[in-house]
């Protein structure tokens, strides 16, 4: 139970978050709907419901992880926050939520839109279903792509309570790890690991997972986004661990790879080595002002650079990764804004479009800005259907050692990743507590 400072604090940000939100729209006489959104069923499963999370845009303005609340905003009025009412099967099923809202119930809301005509109306968070409107006011689907990117922006740099939840869940995600790498021996299963890691990250403070736990071992570990199996890991090869715990809606996003037993093998300890410096010169680049872009680009010449040491590519790294001849071990962005959710408020900059030639999968091409959160995520990996691609051996056939390749395609992969705020005169890593070495 949170007690009176804690909501005096909320309801502080929460004012300051509004206030934001309505300076950067600028809107004159626009209504703005930013809805909550309802439970989704899972198919097939009587009434059963995948568990809820209310729409971030809606969360980051309301604090309220509730179905069917619809914030509403009037550039000449102000906010109106309009709940849904508390039913008899509510109490009867659930129970009512701690903490009920006084004020407006979203039976009041058809009645509230009425009463502004035919203004032009946006929709933001999930759309209320069959908005209760008048039939002639329609949303405005440019004006509400328009006003998401200016929230986005407001959203980006996090404020003193969204830091606070984050750390928790670092803290909870750090616990995880620690008591989860001393459990990776041979003949422990994938999912069994899992468990294990997974209880310690709720033991140690967290709600929940901020997403599904990947584990892959052996060459599992080259899967991007594995789901941990049944299979059992063997002594001496690798085990990529990507989790993070969740807390009051804000996530920890944390990678680190291990040998099975402890010991990294030559080829292993050199490639993981290399990782990590592309990481540490990555994070260097993490600078207010500076492109996201040139921090992937950093990490890619690094790369490069000790992939041609290491006797795999051939040529100058910045060839290498102006030809896409890195892409066939590095084929990931660098990493992405994280914060409420995994995958926080992230975009581009108007006018950018897609990820920027060389850069293949960037998740965001931002200028970086004090406050935000980005993860830097750096691998190496082998995989079969990139590596084993008759186009992709043509087009680099003088930049990629493929004979040597072709002794590796069950190396698996190498992942490091940490989690970087960006302060006015630096960054500073989140996540530096977890145990990089089994």
């Amino acid at each position: 139970m949170l007690g009176a400072a804690a909501y005096t604090e909320i309801a502080r940000q929460l004012d300051r978050r509004r206030s934001a939100a309505a300076r950067e729209w600028d809107l004159t006489e626009e209504v703005v709907l930013i809805g909550a959104g309802e439970p989704i069923s899972l198919p097939g499963r009587g009434d059963l419901t995948y568990p809820f999370q209310a729409h971030s845009e809606y969360y980051y303005l309301t604090d309220r992880n509730r179905p069917g609340g619809v914030l509403a905003f009037d550039p000449q009025e102000g906010w109106f926050d309009f709940v849904a009412p508390i039913t008899e099967g509510d109490r009867l099923w659930s129970g009512a939520p701690a903490g009920e809202p006084e004020g407006l119930t979203t039976d009041a809301l058809g009645e509230w839109l009425a009463a502004r005509g035919a203004r032009p109306i946006a929709c933001l968070g999930v759309a209320p279903p069959a908005p209760p409107a008048p039939p002639d006011l329609q949303p405005d689907a440019e004006l509400a792509r328009t006003l998401r990117l200016a929230l986005s922006v407001v959203r980006r740099p996090k404020d003193a309570l969204e830091l606070e939840r984050m750390r928790v869940a670092e803290s909870a995600t750090s616990a995880a790890f620690a008591a989860v790498v001393p459990f990776l021996r041979d003949g422990v299963s994938e999912r069994e690991a899992q468990i294990e890691l997974e209880v310690a990250a709720l033991r140690a403070g967290g709600d929940a997972m901020a997403y599904e736990t990947i584990i892959g071992s052996g060459t599992n570990s080259a899967v991007l986004h594995f789901a941990p199996t049944s299979r059992r890991l063997r002594a001496g090869e690798l085990v990529l661990i990507d989790a993070g715990a969740e807390h009051r809606g804000y996530a920890s996003d944390i990678t680190r790879t291990y040998s099975v037993g402890g010991r990294f093998t030559a080829e292993q300890a050199e490639l993981h080595a290399l990782v990590r410096a592309a990481e540490l010169a990555a994070i260097d680049r993490c600078q207010a002002g500076v492109e996201w872009r040139d921090v992937h680009l950093t990490a890619a010449l690094v790369i490069a650079e000790g992939l041609v040491s290491f006797g795999l590519l051939r040529g100058q790294p910045e060839s290498l990764v102006e030809t896409g001849a890195v892409w066939c071990f590095f084929p990931h962005g660098i990493g992405h804004l994280v914060g409420l959710g995994v995958r926080d408020a992230g975009g581009a900059l108007a006018g950018r479009e897609g990820s920027p030639p060389p850069f293949p999968n960037l998740r965001i091409d931002l200028p970086l800005v004090p406050g935000m959160v980005v993860t830097v995520e750096p691998g190496i990996y082998f995989v079969p259907a990139l590596l084993e691609d008759p186009a992709r051996r043509r087009r680099h056939r003088d930049e990629v050692a493929w004979d040597r390749v072709d002794g590796m395609l069950a190396f698996g992969g190498i992942r490091i990743e940490d989690n970087v705020l960006i302060t006015e005169d630096g960054h500073e890593v989140m996540t530096e507590d977890v145990p990089m070495l089994g």
